[in-house]
């Protein structure tokens, strides 16, 4: 029987005669085996063994988000498998799922597990949240990678960047230190970065607000102030009062080159206050890497990349991040790096567990107990539903400010008229 007069039926009837003789016999014969079983179907060589291995084995192919088991052979060859067992979490688990992580404002599986236990006692305490006692169980046996696998798709609908407007500051520069690792005790509340986020919606030129961010190292608590422009009187003032919003004491700051910074007014203040001030390398920024990954996280997935330069867009900006600090410092469970080994190529990562940077200032031994009280007592009168509400209506009031900005007009005409231009 010559390989163009066999049908697919045939093929199929050949394949699978064949296939239990091969997957029986020794080396040499199966080499035997697949020499005829090429010049039958003429097959290539690699396929053919494919087949003649896989055939009557369960199979999975993954098809983009689909994966489907077949018994046999695949391409039409082999059939399908029914799922077998009940699924675990149905549509309540999915559903309550669904609602912690918006409410935390969608963070990665495994920050979310970590933080599961803790979160559905608080919604359930403020009433946001009511389970039968299987969903709880359910939701605190959840893996990370499950968690993962159930948002898919809520993630797929939500899925801006912004440049460096920083100028040197020559100023006092050679007298103020780079920091070295050796000369900061990082494993101790206190330490902080500081980094200023620039609000000029794509155009530099002109005044525009500024957004200074202050994160502790430890335990990454962190503090948000807006700020008019980058001129030194009014940053020294927003970092004074971002300062006294700390829970503890600060024992250090570190900043980059910046002017702003760089100054012989915020030296004196350090000096006052005993206050160990450096400054990071220059154009490197992971020497800041725990602020600069606030920047992101914190203040542009909160305000975006408008521009922002009234007296009122200021105003809501300082609104927003009073209450935004509360819902970062109390809710949003985070991860640190604690070693990393590189194998060759191959750099190998280890995290601690996802913790609050509220229940990082708890676990720190320096911080005063009546510190601690006082943030508890704090903590347990928060509801984190009412503080995202908060946080959505002020975004609102700040989109509707900014839309009758002079400068989102200008934007809007700018964009119409290249629509037109293309058309």
């Amino acid at each position: 029987m010559e390989a163009e007069t066999l049908t697919m039926k045939e093929k199929k009837k050949i394949s699978k005669k064949m296939a239990q003789r091969y997957q029986r016999a020794g080396k040499k014969e199966k080499g035997e085996i697949l020499e005829h079983f090429v010049s039958l179907t003429e097959y290539s060589r690699c396929y053919a063994s494919w087949i003649l291995r896989n055939w009557g084995k369960r199979v999975t192919v993954y098809s983009g988000r689909n994966r489907i088991v077949f018994i046999g052979e695949w391409k039409g060859y082999g059939k399908t498998s029914n799922r077998k067992g009940k699924r675990i979490y149905g549509e309540k688990v999915q559903a309550a799922l669904k609602k912690i992580w918006y409410i935390l404002n969608y963070p990665c599986g495994i920050r979310l597990a970590a933080y599961m236990k803790e979160i559905v006692s608080v919604l359930e305490r403020h009433e946001e949240l009511i389970l039968d006692a299987e969903t709880r169980e359910k939701l605190f046996k959840i893996s990370p990678i499950t968690i993962d696998r159930l948002l898919r798709d809520e993630k797929k609908k939500w899925e801006l960047k912004g440049k460096s407007r920083t100028k040197p500051g020559m100023l006092l520069k050679s007298q103020i230190p780079i920091r070295t690792f050796a000369q900061w005790d990082e494993k101790r509340a206190g330490f902080l970065e500081m980094d200023l986020v620039s609000h000029d919606g794509g155009e530099v030129q002109g005044i525009y607000a500024q957004t200074l961010s202050m994160t502790d190292i430890d335990t990454g608590w962190t503090e948000t102030a807006g700020v008019k422009n980058k001129s030194q009187k009014h940053v020294f003032a927003g970092l004074k009062k971002s300062i006294a919003n700390f829970p503890f004491p600060v024992l250090g700051l570190d900043s980059d080159n910046g002017g702003e910074f760089i100054n012989e007014h915020l030296q004196k203040y350090c000096q006052q206050e005993k206050i160990t001030f450096t400054r990071s390398r220059p154009y490197r920024k992971n020497d800041s890497c725990y602020v600069e990954q606030k920047n992101w996280h914190i203040v542009r997935k909160t305000v975006g990349y408008w521009r922002y330069e009234t007296d009122k867009e200021l105003f809501l900006l300082n609104r927003i991040y009073e209450v935004l600090r509360l819902y970062t410092n109390f809710f949003q469970p985070q991860m640190k790096l604690i070693k990393k080994t590189r194998k060759g190529s191959k750099i190998t990562k280890e995290y601690d567990d996802a913790l609050t940077p509220y229940q990082r200032v708890l676990n720190c031994p320096e911080v005063d107990e009546s510190i601690k009280k006082k943030l508890t007592k704090q903590y347990e009168s928060l509801n984190p539903v009412e503080l995202q509400k908060h946080l959505l209506d002020l975004q609102r009031l700040l989109l509707k400010a900014v839309r009758k900005n002079p400068f989102y007009k200008k934007r809007l005409e700018l964009k119409k008229k290249k629509q037109l231009s293309l058309t």
